[in-house]
């Protein structure tokens, strides 16, 4: 399939039938990672003509990733970024996660946005926020391609800085996901603190198996990323 750069046509729609002046994109990375937070961006940008190649975070090569969101940090009005921990993520599951991560990053935008488009078909955020989810919205709404792409790259980088203290993980080639070599150092090793313990994975691990906390029944956790293609509504 050609490529089909992602537009403002969501955003214009929001705009003309709420009244809204500050519109929001929200999407997400980490969620099915094993170590690190799960990280959400939140990306506001003028209805003017994206930079060349914006789609999905996941369509990219890591090179042209990169090179992409350096100039999407500067080309957005305003952007801003939240976490949620490994900890954060065993305490509360990663639907309560996820809400946790986007308030922190849509309450450090300068402005309050007056309306949210969130990548997908769940609404994890909620009120009091404004919410329109899109499927696929990280390769049809403009704004939320950039924060796909911003955050992407951020959690990248501050998961592969986890090498440096744990150098057998591979997490500056693997971002916290499972791997061969993630999972030969989870099996030596066993977890670090940067691992989500309630996660089924140690179930495989007998020497790690009794580190295990209690998971959260979790709706979100069994969606599936086979998205087909229509918008939510307010």
């Amino acid at each position: 399939m050609a490529y089909q750069p992602p537009t403002h046509r969501v955003e214009r729609s929001i705009r003309a039938t709420t009244g809204a002046r500050l519109v929001a994109g929200v999407d997400e990375v980490g969620r099915g990672a094993w170590a690190g937070p799960v990280t959400v961006c939140a990306a506001v940008t003028g209805l003017r003509r994206p930079p060349e190649g914006l789609t999905d975070s996941k369509l990219l090569t890591p090179v042209r990733r990169t090179a992409l969101a350096e100039v999407l940090r500067e080309w957005v009005t305003q952007h801003a970024l939240g976490h949620a921990s490994p900890r954060e993520i065993d305490q509360l599951g990663m639907t309560a996660a996820l809400r946790l991560a986007a308030t922190r990053a849509l309450e450090a935008l300068p402005e309050r946005p007056d309306a949210v488009i969130l990548d997908g078909k769940h609404d994890y955020l909620g009120t009091p926020w404004r919410v329109r989810t899109v499927i696929k919205g990280d390769q049809s709404c403009v704004s939320v391609a950039a924060a796909s792409v911003i955050a992407k790259v951020h959690r990248d980088a501050l998961v592969a800085e986890l090498a440096d203290t744990h150098p057998t993980y591979g997490f500056e080639t693997n971002a916290g996901y499972p791997s061969p070599t993630h999972r030969a150092a989870l099996a030596e090793l066993g977890p670090t603190e940067h691992h989500r313990l309630s996660w089924a994975y140690l179930d495989a691990l007998p020497r790690w198996r009794h580190l295990r906390l209690p998971s959260h029944r979790d709706a979100m956790a069994e969606e599936s990323l086979e998205d087909s293609g229509q918008l939510g509504i307010f």
